[in-house]
């Protein structure tokens, strides 16, 4: 019997139905559990968001503190992973060892060969705070830096920015970062979290599930484009060009401007618009404008060119920027946010779980095609 063959890339495809998050791509809706981004940006925390993503709603005062100290209490990491931190060339790529050293977390994990719904979410909890620690571990010792022990009384953004730079954040630079944090922690089947979820659903551990996600986040068509957006900035401000015309003639070159369109969103991208104006904010109170200007220009040129919004990755380059990230932990802190939306989906997975096999189809040459003998070749 004929079936229809999925559109490439299977653009367009449902292939699993989830309660996590729904996009609306017409209208330019993000929500996570049925709740508003705009919502959850405002008036959320990342720890109150990372709840609502693992068990379905908010919690209350009480489920909050609880969830935030489980959260504090996981930011330990065994000494031989700070070892591995520690042997591996300070010249490799912060993605790399991240994806390396999430696959070496579960041979010391204590829940390692248990994938029952309540070890998983054990695992949540090590993971979320484990990921931050090792992006910000090996940052400090490949600058030949001491490593900052973290501090359970900060927030999960705070404590990332305090073990990052070694010195506590303001308020707005952590205030910044957590709503940053809320904005990349889910996005429904994007490739990392579908990788999880079929890795997942061989039933191999939650683990697993998220180094493959990470190897997919890695990829330059997924993580990357706030990298490349920056490199651009950097590129005309060294120029010293004027930020339209310089795009102009990239486009004249048939060259890609990284940060603008989506597959799914065909308005502005919701994300995109807390982004811009935190930027902003940002700039104002240190008092350096440039990098918000120049991409506000950016902004402005290719929306009246070529009709394309900026997205998530587009103003997220300024903002780290800002608050003193290097370019090559864009794509690791997306990674820091994004793991509480893969364990989410790891833990629907296996909650209601299907092994995901697809089927293709097949181009190659016509069946039967005959066997010729090597002598005859």
């Amino acid at each position: 019997m004929a079936t229809a063959v999925a559109p490439k890339g299977l653009e367009g495809i449902v292939a699993t139905s989830s309660s996590i998050c729904w996009i609306d791509g017409d209208a330019g809706v993000l929500s996570y559990r049925g709740i508003d981004i705009h919502e959850l940006a405002q008036h959320s925390t990342f720890e109150e968001t990372a709840y609502l993503l693992w068990f379905g709603r908010l919690p209350n005062l009480a489920e909050l503190a609880a969830f935030t100290k489980e959260l504090a209490a996981a930011r330990t990491l065994d000494p031989k992973v700070v070892d591995f931190l520690r042997s591996v060339p300070t010249t490799g790529s912060p993605m790399e060892i991240l994806r390396t050293a999430v696959s070496l977390l579960s041979l010391y994990d204590a829940d390692e060969k248990d994938n029952s719904h309540e070890a998983n979410v054990r695992k949540a909890y090590r993971l979320t705070s484990q990921i931050a620690m090792i992006v910000a571990t090996f940052d400090r010792i490949r600058k030949g830096k001491s490593v900052v022990e973290a501090d359970p009384s900060l927030s999960h953004a705070a404590n990332f920015l305090w073990m990052l730079n070694g010195e506590k954040p303001s308020e707005t630079a952590a205030h910044t970062f957590d709503i940053a944090l809320i904005l990349h922690a889910d996005h429904e089947l994007n490739a990392s979290t579908f990788a999880a979820r079929v890795i997942a659903a061989t039933l191999a551990d939650i683990h697993s599930a998220i180094t493959g996600a990470i190897g997919a986040l890695k990829g330059p068509l997924h993580g990357g484009a706030n990298e490349a957006t920056m490199r651009l900035l950097y590129a005309i401000d060294k120029a010293g060009a004027d930020p339209a015309e310089y795009v102009r003639q990239m486009f004249a070159d048939k060259k890609k401007i990284s940060g603008f369109g989506h597959r799914v969103y065909h308005t502005e991208d919701p994300r995109a618009t807390h982004l811009r104006r935190m930027s902003e904010e940002l700039s104002r109170t240190a008092g350096n404008m440039k990098w918000f200007e120049m991409s506000r220009k950016i902004e402005l040129f290719v929306k009246e060119q070529k009709k394309l919004n900026a997205n998530v990755d587009f103003y997220s380059a300024s903002t780290y920027t800002l608050l003193g990230i290097d370019i090559d932990l864009f794509t690791p802190i997306f990674a820091v946010s994004r793991i509480a939306g893969w364990t989410a989906h790891v833990i629907e997975q296996h909650d209601d779980n299907r092994l995901i096999r697809p089927r293709a189809e097949y181009v190659g040459p016509a069946y039967p095609s005959p066997y010729t003998p090597i002598a005859e070749r």
